[in-house]
């Protein structure tokens, strides 16, 4: 085999050696040390307080496993914290793997060590002793062990994630057990920052809310605390109500719509978890909602407050429904949750999280979870007290109302001499002010779009690119049509408005031409673009404006003369009458409309003198069958098409055998 470079040697760039030595490995906890923001998010202050939200955690989950009752918590000067429980503390035997080091030696200088993986220590935990204690540890300049197990107290003593020396038999302990951990950030990673008494006072206060088995004695040395601060130096954090009572201080002296929360607890079925909830909806101003995964918090929300806002949405319409209010149809979940104040704590097995700052709940099985257990009790709840439940509905159906107005006053207005329009970026508009004799050419893709840009008279046509296949109207949500950015580019160009807020005084356009490749998948777009004025924009079709461009699929040229065919059929036709018997010709497929040269999409396809258009009409005596074909073909049963097409093929062999 030759030399395919030619036998020329590589550039020599001085002191560019690389061999095995060049190769790092970074044993123990170095990784932590060397790429801190990879385990707790960066070096700021939110990833100092997250080393504290680690071993707090830790101490949470064995009082969420039934283990412990107590946890104190401790700033004392010279940035040390102190966590202390009384559960059952972290083993000291030999680690059977590792018999030369304790276990908690290992839980402390290894990453992914921990008793919280298989799930028989714990059932449901926040924390990971695997990662959290052992990045804690390797990001401290100092952490001092203590652990009272068996009535025999433990230590050990830890700088940058190495043990200082060996674990040592304090002596013999009466009255206590559990682990207390005591350590400093290390000034090398967080540099001068400090512990926030406040900061760290809230969050465990709002675990003391999130598990009502436990008190947090919280303690802060005075001088830390600023002058109006009003975290106190000590106290006792235990609330009996749980969320309930969280709820009621985060909502105290505001108005609320429901005169008493809707609160409660369940349990997920075959022992997969449990959640707890407390939610009202407050009359004026924004709500909120603080989501919980195993009291870890998720202000990025997750799949368990997915879980929540189906329960509550079909919870609310299905209410509709039964009390024949046809309003509630159009309320969405922005309409419930908009003025909701709202807390969420579920506790499930192995919880995945979004990132080592477990930001965002990502465990699939939540959203089904909480979405099914929610929906019952909410059920329950609405029926149970028709006055209340009556209230809620009206508030949500306004605010849906309220809502439809503002976007109805957002959405573009006709276009005037007086007055500006706000366009989608690709639109490219034409000049003529009035709608008579004017044309919008929806296109398939950006390709197809510049050659229908540079194609069309400037005057009258105006060409608006769309990416791709858009989405099928018919089987998709309101939400989901809202948010999908081509039919929103769609409606702004048209001008006219959607659904019960179309204003046909308000569009912009005399036609709207669907011009797409003369493919399968250019049918299919087409049918889908069909659909999407079928449903929103019926008027449209009603009248007429409606159409399909007819581009055509081969060329055929033989001495001169070039002749069009829009398909495989039209291809055998042309050659056999516009051309002699034994004439050579030349055939030429176009791949699509962005091959297709402008000046002969013009002359084929866009001008309005050679050009051949579909028109899409509804047949006035036919429209209930209309209906039902459109549901069937692109709708959300698929079984409907299946029979369609079960039925129809006996014509589709019938006319092959015709052909």
């Amino acid at each position: 085999m030759s030399d395919l470079f030619g036998g020329r040697p590589p550039p020599q760039k001085p002191g560019a050696a690389y061999n095995a030595a060049d190769i790092e490995v970074l044993e123990g906890l170095e990784p932590v040390r060397r790429r801190p923001g990879m385990y707790v998010g960066g070096t700021d202050e939110n990833a100092l307080h997250h080393l504290a939200a680690e071993i707090i955690d830790n101490a949470m989950d064995e009082a969420v496993a039934g283990h412990a009752d107590l946890i104190q918590v401790t700033l004392e000067t010279d940035n040390f914290l102190t966590v202390r429980d009384n559960g059952r503390g972290i083993p000291v035997d030999p680690h059977p793997k590792f018999p030369k080091q304790s276990a908690l030696e290992v839980i402390l200088t290894t990453l992914h060590s921990g008793g919280k993986f298989s799930g028989k220590s714990y059932e449901t935990s926040g924390g990971l002793h695997g990662v959290g204690s052992s990045v804690v540890n390797a990001l401290s300049a100092l952490m001092e062990v203590e652990v009272a197990r068996d009535r025999a107290l433990w230590t050990q003593s830890y700088s940058q994630g190495k043990p200082l020396g060996k674990l040592k038999n304090a002596g013999a302990v009466q009255n206590r057990r559990g682990t207390q951990i005591r350590f400093q950030p290390d000034p090398e990673i967080f540099g001068r920052q400090h512990f926030s008494p406040a900061r760290l006072y809230r969050f465990c206060r709002s675990k003391a809310y999130l598990y009502k088995g436990v008190e947090i004695r919280w303690a802060c040395d005075p001088a830390l605390l600023k002058a109006g601060d009003e975290t106190p130096a000590q106290g006792v954090l235990h609330f009996p109500g749980g969320l309930s009572d969280f709820l009621a201080v985060a909502v105290e002296k505001r108005e609320m719509v429901v005169p008493v929360p809707w609160a409660g607890e369940g349990s997920f079925p075959d022992g997969a978890g449990r959640l707890e909830w407390a939610i009202t909806w407050l009359d004026h101003g924004d709500g909120f909602q603080n989501t919980y995964a195993n009291t870890i918090p998720t202000p990025q929300g997750g799949t368990h407050e997915a879980g929540m806002r189906a329960a509550l949405t079909k919870g609310l319409r299905a209410y509709g429904e039964l009390k024949r209010e046809k309003r509630a149809a159009a309320v969405t979940a922005e309409d419930i949750l908009g003025g909701m104040a709202g807390m969420l704590s579920v506790f499930v097995r192995e919880p995945q999280f979004q990132g080592q700052t477990k930001d965002r709940l990502t465990s699939p099985e939540a959203a089904r979870l909480v979405e099914a257990a929610l929906r019952d009790h909410f059920d329950h709840w609405l029926t149970g007290d028709p006055g209340t439940a009556d209230n809620l509905l009206a508030f949500c159906i306004e605010r849906a109302e309220d809502r439809l107005r503002r976007r109805e006053q957002k959405e573009t207005p006709r276009k005037s001499a007086t007055r500006k329009l706000r366009l989608p970026g690709k639109l490219s508009d034409c000049s003529r002010e009035g709608v008579d004799g004017t044309e919008l050419f929806l296109v398939e893709g950006d390709s197809a779009g510049g050659s229908a840009k540079q194609a069309r008279d400037r005057e009258t046509q105006a060409v608006l690119p769309l990416r791709g296949k858009i989405l099928n109207v018919a089987s998709a949500s309101v939400e989901k049509l809202r948010a999908n950015q081509e039919l929103k580019d769609l409606i702004e160009a048209l001008g006219c408005g959607v659904g019960e807020r179309f204003d046909g005084d308000r569009l912009r356009y005399g036609r709207v031409i669907i011009m797409t490749d003369a493919d399968v998948d250019g049918a299919h777009i087409a049918a889908l673009l069909m659909t999407f004025f079928y449903k929103e924009l019926r008027p449209l079709v009603n009248d007429g404006r409606i159409y399909l461009a007819q581009p055509p699929l081969y060329r055929l040229q033989s001495g001169g003369k070039s002749v069009y065919a829009m398909d495989d059929a039209d291809r055998e036709r042309v050659a056999k009458s516009e051309f002699k018997a034994n004439q050579k010709i030349e055939v030429s497929r176009f791949k699509g409309l962005g091959e297709m040269p402008p000046a002969l999409l013009k002359e084929t396809t866009m001008d309005p003198k050679r050009r051949t258009l579909l028109k899409v009409v509804l047949p006035p005596e036919d429209r209930a069958s209309t209906a039902e074909l459109m549901e069937a073909l692109m709708g959300r049963k698929p079984e409907l098409r299946y029979k369609f097409i079960q039925d129809n093929a006996a014509k589709l062999d019938a006319a092959a055998v015709d052909a």
